[in-house]
């Protein structure tokens, strides 16, 4: 009977190959036996399998520095994570570890949010009449952009879809009604603020990226507000972010090929798995041929759905976990720099970091 370590080295020979051991980049806790991949234009290596940090705590982060000791290299988090709790824990971890051993990676996850909620207070003044109008025109927004279609959205949290639904009344409101929010203090002046209560949450002097938006939804959010850029450039000069990248549960292709024209972000981490990965895949190509860093997040999310489970199945047979499946899927993608994992345990972190083990030279 066949072995699970003998599907898992069956499966890590069917991956991408990682980049070349004398790629020129900036390498980081380099490890043999680990493979890394170019986050695009950031050059930075990141490894296959990438931390995310919705579960992380002062109280749970122990798995994070086994995982970092074992090759692992980039953190992601946000301060809507725990409420603050997730950038509080990571702040234990870099004590513990050297501060250059990871790249680190967090958001402003308020940008959304805010604007959101400054247009829903114009919205709630406005005659029926016109509430419907927009209403009407956001929803037929979203018909247009496909965003919603079921082979293309998938539902990862409560709420998801209020965001998108929220984002197009808003996109819809802004050339009528933008002119009465102050775009100074709630597109520019927040990220800033942001940026300065996550680094001293986390006890650190800068950020390796920076994603603003946290979950956009629509590809307007990413081309009609002029003053996230402003705010990049003082954050870039002033040294405390390096890059930029965006990330996107709903619409990534749209999303992603928005942030790749913009000329301004380097990576994103969008939605990607067997069920969206038809409409993201000729994006992610683009990605590549611009030197556009791509981490591919909610890969195992829908993967014990019973159509992603069937489709996953005839992907990578064997006897492995219907998250390892997922993550091997993604990782066959030459366009990839990496998957992210929500790794909540030392038991996760044992399942999934192997997946970013080097495929045997012979495959």
């Amino acid at each position: 009977m066949l072995s699970r370590r003998h599907f898992l080295a069956a499966a890590l020979a069917t991956k991408a190959l990682a980049a070349p051991e004398d790629s020129k980049g900036e390498w980081r806790n380099r490890q043999s036996g680990v493979s890394y991949r170019r986050l695009g234009r950031t050059g930075y290596m990141i490894s296959e399998v990438v931390m995310g940090g919705n579960t992380i705590t002062p109280a749970s982060y122990e798995h994070v520095l086994a995982a970092i000791d074992r090759g692992l290299n980039y953190l992601d988090t946000a301060p809507a994570y725990g409420r603050t709790a997730s950038e509080h824990g990571y702040a234990r971890v870099l004590k513990a570890r050297p501060r250059d051993k990871v790249f680190l990676n967090t958001k402003v996850s308020l940008w959304d949010i805010n604007r959101n909620q400054q247009f829903r207070t114009i919205f709630d003044s406005l005659p029926a009449t016109e509430q419907e109008r927009l209403r009407k025109a956001a929803n037929e927004y979203i018909e247009s952009s496909k965003a919603a279609d079921p082979e293309y959205y998938v539902d990862y949290f409560k709420g998801q879809r209020q965001e998108l639904d929220d984002a197009a009344l808003s996109n819809v409101m802004e050339k009528e009604y933008g002119r009465k929010i102050d775009r100074q203090v709630n597109y520019k002046q927040l990220i800033l603020k942001s940026v300065d209560e996550s680094l001293a949450r986390m006890g650190t002097a800068h950020l390796d990226l920076l994603m603003c938006p946290h979950g956009v939804s629509t590809p307007f959010e990413l081309k009609n507000y002029p003053e996230i850029f402003e705010a990049f450039e003082i954050l870039k000069k002033a040294g405390k972010v390096r890059h930029f990248g965006i990330s996107a549960h709903t619409d990534p292709a749209n999303n992603l090929a928005a942030a790749i024209d913009s000329g301004v972000y380097s990576a994103a981490m969008v939605a990607f798995n067997v069920v969206n990965g038809e409409g993201v895949q000729p994006v992610l190509a683009r990605a590549k041929q611009r030197d556009f860093g791509v981490i591919a997040m909610k890969v195992a999310r829908p993967a014990t759905r019973p159509d992603a489970s069937r489709r996953l199945n005839d992907a990578v047979p064997g006897d492995l976990k219907p998250q390892q499946k997922a993550y091997i899927w993604a990782l066959r993608n030459p366009n990839l720099s990496a998957v992210i994992s929500e790794m909540v345990s030392q038991t996760h972190v044992d399942d999934n970091l192997p997946l970013a083990a080097k495929r045997d030279s012979r495959s």
